[in-house]
């Protein structure tokens, strides 16, 4: 088998094991980080999630980690932690392309987005190129 239909095969895979894990400990905040520059998930990336304290309007660290081999971090908030306001997805974008050997644009990318309805199911995707981001609200 070739190395690049492993590579598929790998990811498919990984996307079940994903599934899978999210039916048992379902998150209602999914992140996914895609490295558009080679066309693989973003591995290995360090990221936090943040909510924003309405009164001192100071950033509480809620969860640090690193994206799984898929590009995702499963488990990132529980249902009951998920409550309306405004949260920040910190993504450590300068340490993932040093790790590649590669130096970049951006030496981190957070992405700041409101919650009003936390019943919703919220998917927040990252594309990441060393010179280039994207993001928008999936479901």
């Amino acid at each position: 088998m070739s190395k690049r239909l492993q590579r598929i095969k790998d990811h498919i895979l990984s996307a079940n094991q994903c599934s899978e894990m999210s039916a048992s400990l379902p998150s209602p905040l999914t992140t996914h980080v895609l490295n558009t520059g080679h066309g693989i998930p973003a591995a290995n990336m360090a990221l936090s999630l943040h909510l924003l304290d309405s009164t001192s309007l100071a950033w509480k660290q809620l969860i640090t980690g690193t994206t799984n081999e898929d590009g995702r971090f499963p488990g990132l908030i529980t249902r009951d932690a998920f409550i309306p306001g405004t949260y920040k997805m910190r993504f450590e974008t300068g340490q993932y392309w040093e790790g590649l050997g590669e130096t970049c644009f951006y030496p981190y990318v957070e992405i700041v987005f409101t919650i009003t309805d936390a019943s919703q199911k919220f998917h927040i995707p990252l594309l990441l190129s060393r010179f280039s981001y994207s993001t928008y609200r999936g479901s």
